[in-house]
């Protein structure tokens, strides 16, 4: 049986030509097999593809061979069958939506924590830890002492921010998402709200469940993924909708867009 490659990606960029590259980036993929959703704006790329590996690895190659994309960040797993059915490469005003003027994590970006850093951070007391994803993912599973702001979309996220009580005293925070990209943009969010501690998991959760041994794990239940696995485990496994909590049944259906 053929594996399939699953590469969640990510760069925060100024790519003045966004619209321009969609069509190329299109029919570049779909020549190698592969499938997903790439997301392009002026700010940068972002999406979940899935192929072969040489397909697959071709495009990643492809994508880092333009200078502004080096460093892509990029996440790997590995399913029995494709996770898409079909390859779309759509424009957007912002690859991860927070609708808030003058949020450029080029500019302006909180401190980066690793993996093997995580637990002793959140475990931390003082610290107040927030998952910055949308509740049907915070169903699935979520770190301890992780407060859940109740969104349905990531441009939610400013207004809880605002108002939020816990955090009214402007704590030293660490934040986290499936693959770092909502916590890395809302960093910037809180730098310039006046919090002055501001920490978020570098690759988010997936490069969680990577680096960090299972038994010594403090992350809960199962990851949501934007793709046919549904989910992962801590293994990074696909559970393909074995389990879903009811209040994240409404999104199996949906095509939802990384928001």
């Amino acid at each position: 049986m053929t594996k399939t490659l699953i590469a969640a990606l990510y760069k925060f960029a100024t790519l003045e030509d966004f619209e321009a590259m969609r069509d190329p980036l299109k029919a570049f993929c779909e020549a190698r097999d592969v499938r997903g959703s790439l997301l392009l704006a002026r700010e940068g790329i972002n999406g979940t593809i899935c192929g072969p590996e040489e397909g697959l690895r071709e495009v990643l190659a492809h994508l880092e061979a333009d200078p502004r994309l080096a460093g892509l960040e990029h996440k790997e797993a590995w399913a029995d069958r494709p996770v898409f059915k079909r390859m779309k490469v759509r424009l957007k005003q912002e690859i991860v939506r927070l609708a808030v003027d003058g949020i450029d994590p080029n500019e302006i970006v909180g401190t980066y924590v690793k993996p093997e850093d995580w637990n002793a951070l959140i475990s931390d007391p003082n610290v107040v830890v927030i998952d910055t994803r949308n509740d049907y993912e915070f169903a699935f599973g979520t770190f301890e002492r992780a407060l859940n702001p109740e969104t349905q979309a990531f441009r939610e996220f400013p207004e809880w921010v605002r108002k939020a009580e816990a955090l009214q005293k402007k704590p030293k925070v660490a934040m986290f998402c499936t693959g770092g990209i909502r916590c890395e943009k809302a960093t910037g969010l809180m730098l310039k709200e006046g919090f002055e501690e501001v920490y978020h998991l570098e690759g988010g959760i997936l490069n969680y469940l990577e680096k960090v041994p299972e038994d010594e794990s403090l992350w809960k239940g199962e990851c949501f993924v934007f793709d046919d696995r549904v989910s992962v485990d801590h293994q990074l496994q696909p559970r393909w909708g074995e389990w879903v909590p009811e209040e994240a049944r409404h999104v199996l259906n949906t095509d939802t867009d990384y928001d």
